[in-house]
């Protein structure tokens, strides 16, 4: 619940042991001693002001994006009086941006005005509190090593770089020897990050308002991950996709609703990836069939997956849940081996050039399980053998794939299939202008099946400039201005040969 901030409060006491002072004096210890504290560590400074926690909190939704950004839209109810007011809202992300704060009232918006706020960047830390009281005296505490008995000295801190000054009443020392005692906390000084609002409330009498604060943060996000399983013919697949969530922001998500945001969004700035403190200390998986009909729902130019049901997402956490299950999917396999543009207008001394031949799965995003968008993310392939063991067989990354779209994967480079290159003929013909250059070259290219099976070989040329088939032993198919494509089928354990020669204006 929230409660109003009395404008005095008593003294309180507070300690923390082994707190380590500076570089310089690494074994010391500052022991912080309060002996003045105002109650909920801020002095109030107007009659109407009002701390609200997370026990105020009525509703919560989380939109992740992918970029390391999130949306926070947190509900809260808190009362008000009439006229001016200020709110200390705490229990916020730490790594919010708090210039995209954006405090709202859900009834009657017009009987709220803001007229500022602020986000307070200081922390409460030993070392921040001692800086606090440069020019101002604290109290010393010391313990005999032997007799344990405990002496008292106040010294006033003149500075706290290099293991710290202070100055006795006669003499001046380096260092903290022992515990350190302040009689009180700073008001710029918090132990929780805290959003501050200024504002006027028009309401007459004090009653429960539903506030809405909306603002950006770092330290979220979330991407995809598939799971793509062939079957013994590599002609049908299944597919789940999880979307993989985490939370470094520095605060826990208890219960919140939880939508995923797939599209790309301009930032003007460009967003800085914080350094993990440590690994995620946890990584659970949500049942697949639990939320494996997610639908996307188009929103502006973007694509929303809400979750049906809140999640709890605490900091430092990495947490899966199953958004896509689609099976029999019809797959096709292909082999392609790809060419340079550099062999068409450079003469090659290697008489032979061993080449690698990649394979590739594609299908249709479309019917059955599938035609919807499918979120940018890594394709993972597994297939079983004939003793049911699972092997990882490769995988590729895809781009948001809309539906009716197709997605291809390169998985590898194929074992049983190679392939052997070599320049046969160049020429560099002579132009009238000599502003431009033409080149003549013919080429050789050796395919060798080993396996039991024939299989085709997709040839893939991509030849610059203008150019001009002038032979060849196999038909092509100019696919684009600069691609051309030769299929050749290979019979089992065979060998193949494909020539052809080009010209090419450049």
């Amino acid at each position: 619940m929230n409660k109003r901030i009395p404008t005095t409060s008593p003294c309180v006491a507070a300690a923390n042991k082994h707190q380590p002072f500076s570089k310089r004096l690494a074994h010391a210890l500052v022991f912080i001693m309060v002996l003045s504290v105002i109650s909920d560590v801020h002095t109030a400074k107007a009659d109407n002001e009002t701390l609200s926690t997370r026990s105020d909190q009525t509703g919560i939704t989380l939109s992740l994006y992918q970029h390391n950004l999130a949306l926070v839209t947190e509900t809260r109810s808190i009362t008000l009086a009439n006229g001016r007011n200020t709110i200390i809202w705490q229990e916020i992300a730490p790594a919010l941006k708090p210039e995209t704060a954006w405090l709202r009232l859900l009834q009657q918006p017009e009987q709220l005005q803001i007229h500022a706020q602020h986000f307070d960047l200081k922390r409460l830390t030993p070392q921040s509190l001692l800086e606090s009281h440069i020019g101002k005296t604290v109290t010393v505490i010391r313990i005999h090593p032997t007799t344990g008995e405990e002496t008292r000295e106040t010294a006033t801190v003149l500075s706290t770089e290099g293991g710290g000054i202070l100055q006795y009443a006669d003499r001046i020392e380096t260092g903290v020897p022992g515990r350190l005692a302040f009689s009180t906390i700073p008001d710029h000084l918090h132990n929780k990050p805290a959003l501050h609002f200024t504002l006027d409330n028009k309401l007459t009498l004090p009653t429960p308002l539903e506030l809405q604060l909306i603002y950006l943060t770092q330290g979220l996000t979330w991407h995809a991950d598939y799971v793509l399983e062939l079957d013994q013919n590599d002609r049908l697949a299944s597919l789940t996709g999880f979307a993989t969530l985490t939370n470094q922001s520095g605060i826990d998500f208890y219960q919140t609703k939880m939508q995923l945001i797939a599209g790309d969004i301009n930032q003007s700035t460009p967003v800085r990836t914080p350094v993990a403190r440590h690994l995620a200390k946890e990584i659970e998986m949500t049942s697949a069939a639990a939320y494996a009909d997610i639908e996307s729902t188009p929103h502006f130019e973007l694509h929303r997956y809400a979750l049906p049901e809140t999640i709890t997402l605490n900091n430092d956490q990495t947490r899966q849940v199953s958004f896509l299950t689609a099976r029999a999917i019809p797959v096709e396999k292909q082999f392609v081996l790809p060419g340079q543009s550099h062999y068409f207008s450079s003469y090659y001394f290697s008489p032979e050039q061993k080449q690698h031949i990649d394979v590739y799965i594609s299908f249709q995003n479309t019917g059955g399980d599938l035609g919807r968008p499918l979120p940018r993310g890594i394709i993972r392939a597994y297939k079983q053998d004939q003793k049911e063991d699972v092997h990882f067989i490769g995988e590729d990354s895809i781009q948001h794939t809309a539906n009716n779209a197709t997605v291809r994967l390169k998985l590898g480079q194929v074992f049983d299939i190679s392939a052997e290159k070599k320049q046969t003929d160049f020429k560099r013909i002579p132009t009238p202008d000599n502003a431009t250059r033409q080149f003549e070259t013919a080429h050789q290219i050796t395919l060798n099946n080993a396996k039991k099976e024939p299989v085709t070989v997709t040839v893939r040329e991509p030849i610059p400039g203008d150019w001009r088939i002038m032979y060849e032993s196999h038909s092509h198919k100019k696919i684009s201005s600069h691609l051309a494509e030769w299929h050749i089928e290979i019979p089992a354990d065979s060998q193949i040969k494909l020539d052809y020669r080009v010209r090419t204006l450049l």
